[in-house]
């Protein structure tokens, strides 16, 4: 009897290496990680919005000093902040890869969720017009075809656009307070302009004119007539002031600003912006957690992310240091924490689930700006941002004794007058 169970157990030694090395997944490559973590946090929100049964299944999560305000506010921050960050992603056009076939699919459930957010009819139809709130999500919401107009607007019917129309400028009502707020105004109307509806030429341009006087020099944005360091140039400032201008630009818009010049500016600060945070990212791919707003997670890289997304990265900045050092965040953001709840969504905290961060407006649903620093995944998968080996960042050289470039600052270089 020994002897047979000796020899049993050599037998089981001798199967069981080499039934892992059958079962061995390969390692995944930096684009399909990214796949992976965008399709994660979009499968549970949009496959229930498409269906109507988002606001039945969501899990929610609000800070304990959330405020008095509607909580309905949770599905509309959910769906916009997931969708501006996807919607680069979603415009790509399908093929016969694996990707592409998760792609198709989280298109047509957020076509059909698009669709749900403006239909009176719908369990899911949005929260618009209850809290002011509403002006921040729809704004992330117009963001989002902004960034995929031929995808995501475009398709939709036209009952479905009016709606969206209507419920955009009956957003008016709400006055932003003297903050980063004006740029969800302008982001609404200049969508509104492009969309060839009636916009407000006012709140278009007063934001333009405020942005200006809040910019501090070498990428930096006050959020309002006073500075404070946080995330905010990344969060809205660069993001919505240079997209609110293309679809001013886009709209053939004649006003008193000259929007291109605006713009080409706007771009050359949004890349010194970009420049900075590369350098705030760790060898461990950390990055330093300061001001407000910190559950937002890596919404803090949405300017590095969409100058690559651009295409535009300064010469600074390669796409395999960039690269390689937003995949090195995901990976220390996702892969050890607890970022998800028991059903699928993003709970509250910076890494992991840290509900006492939270600021008193912030839900679960806020936290889907993350999705923000997926938008180079609007690029192909043969574009030389995803197939150039990853070299290492400024502060992987910094650290190890090689050679890195200094750091100095920018000044602007483009100068705008009325046109009359």
């Amino acid at each position: 009897m020994k002897r047979t169970t000796t020899l049993l157990v050599l037998a089981l030694m001798l199967v069981i290496p080499t039934q892992a090395k059958k079962t061995k997944t390969p390692e995944q490559t930096d684009r399909q990680y990214w796949c992976s973590l965008a399709y994660k946090m979009a499968q549970p929100v949009l496959e229930n919005m498409a269906k109507g049964e988002l606001q039945k299944n969501m899990k929610t999560e609000f800070s304990p000093s959330f405020d008095n305000r509607d909580r309905s506010v949770v599905y509309m921050e959910t769906f916009g902040r997931l969708m501006a960050g996807v919607a680069p992603w979603l415009a790509l056009p399908d093929d016969n890869t694996a990707e592409s076939q998760q792609r198709h699919q989280l298109r047509e459930w957020a076509l059909a969720s698009y669709k749900n957010a403006v239909d009176p009819a719908s369990p899911d139809y949005l929260c618009w017009g209850k809290a002011g709130q509403n002006l921040v999500d729809a704004a992330y919401i117009a963001e989002s075809f902004l960034r995929a107009w031929d995808t995501l607007w475009q398709p939709l019917d036209e009952v479905t656009k009016q709606r969206y129309i209507k419920e955009f400028q009956a957003l008016r009502m709400i006055d932003p307070p003297y903050t980063n707020w004006f740029l969800f105004s302008s982001t609404i109307e200049s969508l509104l302009a492009k969309a060839g509806a009636q916009y407000d030429e006012f709140r278009v341009n007063t934001t333009c004119r405020k942005v200006e006087e809040w910019y501090v020099g070498d990428g930096w944005y006050a959020d309002g007539p006073v500075f404070a360091f946080d995330y905010y140039s990344s969060y809205v400032f660069h993001a919505m002031y240079l997209e609110t201008l293309q679809a001013m630009v886009d709209a053939k818009a004649n006003t008193r600003l000259d929007y291109q010049k605006y713009y080409d500016r706007a771009l050359k600060r949004a890349q010194k912006y970009a420049i900075i945070l590369e350098r705030f990212i760790s060898p461990e791919g950390t990055f330093p957690v300061i001001g407000r707003s910190i559950p937002y997670r890596t919404a803090a890289m949405q300017t590095l992310a969409l100058i690559a997304w651009y295409q535009k990265l300064p010469k600074e900045l390669s796409n395999g240091q960039v690269r390689a050092a937003l995949t090195k965040v995901h990976h220390r953001m996702f892969d050890y924490q607890q970022n998800f709840n028991d059903a699928g969504y993003l709970t509250i905290g910076f890494c992991g689930s840290q509900p006492e961060v939270a600021d008193w407006y912030t839900n679960n649903g806020s936290l889907y700006l993350t999705s923000l620093s997926l938008m180079p995944l609007g690029l192909p998968a043969d574009h030389p941002f995803w197939t150039d080996a990853a070299e290492p960042w400024t502060q992987v050289k910094a650290w190890n004794g090689q050679k890195f470039p200094k750091d100095h600052r920018w000044g602007d270089d483009i100068r705008t007058h009325d046109k009359w």
